[in-house]
């Protein structure tokens, strides 16, 4: 697919078929540039060139969960690539190991993938996330393997289970158009926010970003040869889901937004709307439990039984959550102690605390992180040292959520306090 100078390729990630394409498209071309959906984190990945990293920085600069989900989803391709014999991005790197045959520039052009997939789980319901977590669980488990029809050569289909029901891909389709549509309207059916982060926002960006090449490379022609300056040709390989999207953005550049709105990282939502609202009001409420005791009547026995309850739901869940996640019995106890006051400060979570506790016994190291590419199983992967820190981290802090609402609403209820009228005395002061 042609826009100018511009020649898009579109591919399946672990297809074999994709990357002879790609290998084949650059050698008739003979594109002057080739560019790839990759942003420098994911092509040093793919070099094996895996940055040094601080635990701490990795448990308290992000969402733990959202790591585990990123790592979760990298599996699940290495596993379905693993099922054809092929590596996950053997595609992009066919195409840069022929542009460094050629002599060609080599452009990344997606967007920054801790960009993206902070965006796509800001854009992500919670419940969709929960769905998500565990659609990605049921694939692991259910990746169905290739067999060998009887002249020797790949079955044509691969299923891959979901919740409810597994799905036949037929690998000679997964490029066509009307199969990528398809898988498109399903993720958008799934979650209307993730499509936007995942398909529209990075087709936005690596248009925007060809287009910068294209004006890049005609500059750089016109400095060489003067009035006889032509445009230099882009072979671009990107996803075959992405194909559509680029080259509509191509035709229409004034729709492109500018890069800074793309690469903009979700603030914290501040807006006043009923969770909000029940979140402060439970906060403020079960604070002024904690000192009601020198300015009300409430007996002491009471107060104390309520702080009890608390502490015990919040502890056993958070800490239940590290359980869950095989951590080490001081983590356990770690979550269990401390739950109960980081359920009420908004700048602290269980989850960091529990998660340093499992890193200083289990000692995560960059090989490590560089295993985590290589992992053959979900059994391997519960191994890894580091993929266990974060998962101890993530469940912790479900745990600790988990135990914020619910002793929140015993407490109350232990109080004889009614969540509907705290409800209504916030909206009275704030709407």
């Amino acid at each position: 697919m042609e826009q100018n100078s511009i020649i898009l390729v579109g591919t399946g990630h672990i297809l074999e078929r994709s990357v002879k394409e790609v290998e084949a498209v650059i050698d008739r071309e003979e594109p002057d540039v080739v560019a790839v959906e990759l942003c420098e984190d994911r092509y040093n990945a793919l070099k094996g060139n895996v940055a040094d990293f601080s635990i701490k920085e990795v448990i308290g600069g992000g969402n733990p969960f959202l790591i585990l989900t990123h790592w979760l989803l990298a599996y699940v391709q290495r596993k379905m690539g693993a099922e054809l014999g092929i590596e996950p991005g053997a595609d992009m790197m066919a195409a840069i190991k022929k542009a460094e045959e050629r002599g060609c520039e080599i452009a990344l052009v997606d967007r920054p993938i801790q960009v993206t997939m902070q965006r796509f789980w800001k854009n992500m319901r919670f419940f969709e996330k929960l769905k998500m977590i565990f659609s990605i669980v049921f694939a692991i488990t259910s990746i169905g393997s290739m067999g060998k029809g009887d002249t020797g050569k790949e079955n044509e289909k691969l299923t891959i289970g979901g919740i409810g029901a597994n799905k036949e891909i037929e690998l000679d389709r997964i490029t066509d158009d009307d199969v990528v549509t398809q898988l498109m309207e399903e993720l958008r059916e799934f979650s209307p926010g993730a499509a936007t982060a995942l398909l529209d926002e990075r087709d936005a960006y690596i248009a925007g970003s060809l287009l910068e090449l294209d004006q890049q490379t005609f500059k750089k022609s016109l400095t060489k040869n003067g009035s006889q300056a032509s445009r230099r040709k882009i072979v671009a390989v990107v996803g075959a889901g992405h194909v559509a999207g680029i080259k509509n953005l191509l035709s229409h550049p004034e729709l492109i937004p500018p890069k800074e709105s793309l690469c903009s990282l979700p603030k914290r939502r501040v807006g006043i709307n009923i969770k909000n609202l029940l979140g402060i009001g439970l906060g403020v409420a079960l604070v002024i439990v904690l000192l009601a005791v020198f300015f009300s009547s409430i007996p002491f026995s009471v107060l104390l039984r309520a702080f009890l309850l608390w502490f015990i739901i919040n502890a056993v869940l958070s800490a239940g959550g590290v359980v869950i996640a095989r951590g080490h019995p001081l983590s356990a106890l770690t979550a269990f102690s401390v739950s109960w006051l980081t359920s009420l400060n908004p700048f602290l979570a269980a989850g960091w605390f529990a998660g340093l506790t499992e890193a200083h016994f289990r000692k995560p190291t960059l090989e490590d992180a560089r295993s985590m590419l290589n992992v053959e199983s979900l059994r391997e992967l519960m191994r890894n040292r580091l993929f266990k820190v974060v998962l101890v981290a993530a469940l912790a802090n479900v745990g600790s959520a988990l135990g914020f609402w619910i002793g929140g609403i015993v407490v109350l209820h232990e109080l004889g306090i009614n969540i509907q009228d705290i409800w209504i005395g916030l909206k009275a002061v704030f709407i």
